[in-house]
C-alpha cells in the first residue's frame, strides 16, 4: 500500500541511534546494531521498499562526554545533542518524502509533520516532566517534551512542542508512575492499557485508538514501539520488562493496522538491549522487532511464510501456528 504523504518509489531509512545515555543500563546501544546484523535491510528490501542505510557512526561522538546532572537529570548534555542529531537526521529523511525508520532514540523528530498523530505502544507512558521524574532517567521523559509540558532546562531549549494532548494515544500501559497519570488525566490524554486490550480486543482498542487520534484517517502517523510493551515471554532482552503485556500478534496487528491506513510516515522501535538476556533470548528479541518493523512496513506476519521460518522455533508453540 502506497502513502499518500510518501514519495515513489517507496524508500525507507534506516536510522541507527546506538546510545544508552537517557537510562541506566548498558547494553540498549547494541540494539540497533544487532537488529542491522540480523538483515533488517535486506528483509526490507525483500518486501518491495528501496532503503538507505548510513551506518549508525553519525551518533557515537556524543556518547563519551563527561556530564554531570543538572539538578535530577542525568546526562543531560549528551542526550539532548544525540536527540538533536537524531531529529535533524529523521526530519531530513521525512521532509524528502522518505519514511524513517529509527532504531534506538525515543520519538522527539516529529517535526517535518507537524500534524501528525503519535501511536505511542509502550509498558511505560514516558511522559514524566523535570518536576515529576524520580529517577532522572531522561527516557522516561520525551513525550512531555513532545508537548510542551513541565519546566526546561536550557540544554533542551531546541525542541519545540510538536504535538497536541489529542493527537497522542497510547495502546499497551501497564507501569505508568503516579506523577504520569495525574499529566495524562490532566491533558485528557487517551490511554489502552492492557485492561482494556484484555476486555475489548487488540482490533477494537487499535479501532478506538484510530478513531481518537486521527478520524477521518487523513494525517500522518507516527508510530513508536517500544519492545517492552511486549510481554517478556515474547521480547526479554529489554530494559524495563513488565509481565502481562501484548502477546507476538497483538504486538504486530497494530503494525499491521497502521500500515493498512496508508499514513504511517515514521516508524521507531526502541528499547532492544542484547546484553540483558541469555543468547537465545537476545536472538529472539531482534527476531521480533525485526518482524515488527516488517508488518508495520507491509508485510503481515501470517503471510511472512519466507522471513518468518528463523522465529518458529521462539514461537510455534505459542502464536503462529
Amino acid at each position: 500500500m502506497n502513502s499518500q504523504f510518501l514519495s515513489t518509489p517507496r524508500t525507507a531509512a534506516i536510522v541507527g541511534c546506538p546510545f544508552s545515555g537517557g537510562q541506566p543500563k548498558a547494553g540498549v546501544d547494541e540494539g540497533p546494531i544487532r537488529l542491522v546484523e540480523a538483515g533488517l535491510v535486506d528483509q526490507l528490501q525483500e518486501i518491495g521498499w528501496a532503503v538507505t542505510f548510513d551506518g549508525h557512526h553519525q551518533f557515537e561522538e556524543n556518547n563519551n562526554l563527561d556530564d554531570p546532572p543538572i539538578g535530577k537529570l542525568k546526562n543531560p548534555r549528551t542526550v539532548s545533542r544525540v536527540t538533536r542529531s537524531v531529529a535533524d537526521v529523521v526530519s531530513r529523511h521525512a521532509k524528502a518524502g522518505v519514511l524513517p525508520v529509527t532504531l534506538g532514540g525515543n520519538g522527539y523528530h516529529i517535526r517535518a509533520h507537524p500534524n501528525a498523530c503519535v501511536v505511542w505502544v509502550d509498558a511505560h507512558a514516558d511522559i514524566n516532566t523535570i518536576e515529576t521524574t524520580v529517577s532522572g532517567n531522561i527516557h522516561g521523559m520525551p513525550v512531555s517534551f513532545l508537548l510542551g509540558l513541565g519546566s526546561k532546562e536550557n540544554e533542551f531549549n531546541w525542541i519545540k512542542p510538536a504535538l497536541k494532548p489529542e493527537r497522542l494515544v497510547y495502546i499497551g500501559l501497564r507501569d505508568v508512575e503516579a506523577g504520569e497519570k495525574k499529566i495524562l488525566r490532566e491533558n485528557n490524554i487517551k490511554a489502552f492499557s492492557m485492561h482494556e486490550v484484555d476486555k475489548y480486543g487488540i482490533g477494537r482498542v487499535v479501532e478506538m485508538a484510530l478513531d481518537h487520534v486521527n478520524p477521518n484517517r487523513d494525517l500522518p502517523i507516527h508510530l513508536s514501539f517500544d519492545v517492552d510493551a511486549l510481554d517478556p515471554s515474547v521480547a526479554p532482552s529489554t530494559g524495563t520488562p513488565v509481565r502481562g503485556g501484548l502477546t507476538f500478534r497483538e504486538g504486530h496487528y497494530i503494525c499491521e493496522a497502521v500500515h493498512e491506513t496508508g499514513l504511517l510516515v515514521a516508524l521507531d522501535l526502541v528499547e532492544v538491549n542484547p546484553s540483558l538476556s541469555e543468547a537465545a533470548d537476545v536472538e529472539k528479541t531482534v527476531a521480533v522487532g525485526c518482524s515488527l518493523v516488517r508488518a508495520a512496513l507491509g508485510i503481515p506476519e501470517s503471510e511472512d511464510d519466507g522471513l518468518r521460518a528463523d522465529l518458529t522455533p521462539y514461537f510455534s508453540g505459542e502464536t503462529l501456528l
